[in-house]
């Protein structure tokens, strides 16, 4: 499989090296610490073959059986997550307190869809003589980014497999780890070979070459809004089903009535874990302006006292970035800023020391031209605003091409309701910042992208839902 330092393609069922390699980096020190193999045309060739020979066989496989090896994947997985988040930690900079609750994500969702894999393929009756019959729509091309590659391969991985699907998991080149600790589990619990394929590479040849060939007939895909259109658009020529997850720019609305005790830190906790680095991490505050002074205040204080520090010390409470372009968004996106007339409150400059380390930032005056407005940050940068009437609130939230998620703080249930109806995103929560639940379906509108990963929306992603007519003619 792999050593330390080591990782490599699964195809058909053995790891092998590929045409190269490509180096992977520790961010908390810019040293580099290992290699992944990078797959040539000809294991892509091998990969597809292979996942469509293993096909027939793994969609006429009983869903209860297929559902088993994926609670079997997660209970051995669940037992490598102290191991397996070392390593991711030091491949992405998250603590390592973070990346063992991503693990623990990642089994809650193999371990959930292989529970319901039988309930989510059994025909369902739709009216008199009438059914609706679940099947598998063939081999699925999985993208997955590096930000959170466990819980995001799994979110990927779990419904497709237990649909039926066979699946080529492309992984993040830089946090390689994830993909094959889970791919091998999957294999130590018995899935067929060919059934689950993992290559790594040159991201823009290898989906090009995926998605060229008519065997893929769905694309699922987590990423920038740019690079999910072209995706889209290379899907486009075999009308292959498209599942993407794009980008964010998600808006806090904190209303006058909010708990400002309970806002302030629920909002810095989940900002700031993983540097920002999630799609729906908050990142534009907007504050009723009777409260805003004192939000202002208790928020810029959270986040001058987050501990910064190397992830695998665990009184860090914030690693560093995952890599040098995103420091270079970070510094790009402040001087546009501070350009146009922002003022910093606290952070906004790179740590002087080894690694890509960059401070909890706060802009407040940002113009609303700014590109920290409009650009998804993906990295510790919040802009802070006044507001005077919800309405505002309202149109300032929707003031991005993004809709993937938004918060509130508010006690007052028609305001609850004015915010829910009048925001535009996939998912909006009051009064909680957490992570997706497996068993929740999740998706973006506006360019944020479309389709549903989690729940049983999710397995759908991965079905042709045939409808049956007449049976009353067959009794």
């Amino acid at each position: 499989m792999s050593n330390a330092t080591t990782y490599q393609l699964l195809i058909n069922g053995s790891w092998r090296g590929g045409s190269g390699t490509l180096t992977v980096t520790n961010p908390a020190t810019e040293a580099v610490f290992g290699s992944v193999a990078a797959a040539s045309a000809s294991d892509l060739d091998e990969a597809l073959a292979s996942a469509e020979r293993s096909r027939r066989a793994w969609s006429s496989r009983p869903a209860k059986e297929r559902g088993e090896i994926l609670v079997a994947a997660s209970r051995i997985l669940a037992t490598k997550v102290g191991d397996a988040a070392k390593e991711l930690s030091r491949e992405q900079g998250k603590t390592i307190a973070e990346a063992t609750g991503e693990y623990a994500r990642a089994v809650e969702t193999l371990e959930w869809y292989g529970t319901h894999a039988e309930e989510l393929s059994a025909p369902v009756p739709h009216g008199p003589n009438r059914m609706i019959v679940p099947e598998p729509l063939g081999v699925v091309a999985a993208f997955t980014p590096w930000n959170y590659p466990a819980v995001l391969i799994a979110r990927k991985l779990a419904p497709a497999l237990a649909a039926g699907c066979p699946v080529i998991l492309k992984g993040a080149e830089e946090t390689p780890s994830a993909a094959v600790h889970i791919v091998e589990a999957l294999r130590q619990a018995g899935i067929p070979d060919g059934v689950v394929n993992l290559v790594f590479g040159v991201p823009a040849q290898i989906s090009e070459h995926l998605l060229n060939s008519p065997i893929v007939k769905v694309l699922t895909f987590t990423g920038s809004t740019a690079v999910g259109k072209h995706l889209a658009k290379l899907a486009a020529n075999n009308l292959q089903r498209c599942v993407l997850e794009l980008g964010g720019h998600s808006p806090v609305v904190v209303c006058e009535d909010a708990d400002l005790a309970k806002a302030v830190p629920a909002i810095s906790e989940y900002k700031f874990e993983c540097a920002g680095q999630s799609c729906n991490a908050p990142s534009r505050i907007l504050v009723a302006r009777t409260r805003y002074e004192e939000f202002l205040s208790r928020m810029t204080e959270a986040a001058r006292k987050i501990k910064i520090g190397p992830p695998d010390d665990p009184t860090t409470e914030m690693g560093p970035m995952a890599n040098a372009r995103r420091i270079e968004a970070m510094q790009g996106l402040v001087k546009d800023a501070v350009d146009r007339g922002a003022s910093i409150e606290t952070g906004g400059t790179r740590l002087d020391q080894p690694g890509f380390y960059w401070p909890p930032t706060i802009l407040t005056g940002v113009a609303k031209d700014a590109k920290v407005l409009h650009d998804e940050p993906f990295g510790p940068i919040l802009t802070v605003a006044p507001f005077d009437t919800l309405e505002e609130a309202i149109e300032e939230a929707n003031a991005t091409e993004y809709g993937l998620a938004a918060y509130f703080f508010t006690g007052a249930d028609d305001t609850k309701r004015a915010l829910i109806g009048g925001v535009s995103a996939g998912a909006v929560s009051v009064n909680y910042l957490k992570g997706v639940s497996a068993d929740a379906p999740y998706g973006g509108v506006k360019q944020s992208g479309y389709g549903y990963e989690g729940g049983e929306q999710g397995m759908r992603s991965f079905q042709s839902l045939k409808l049956v007519n007449g049976l009353g003619s067959f009794g």
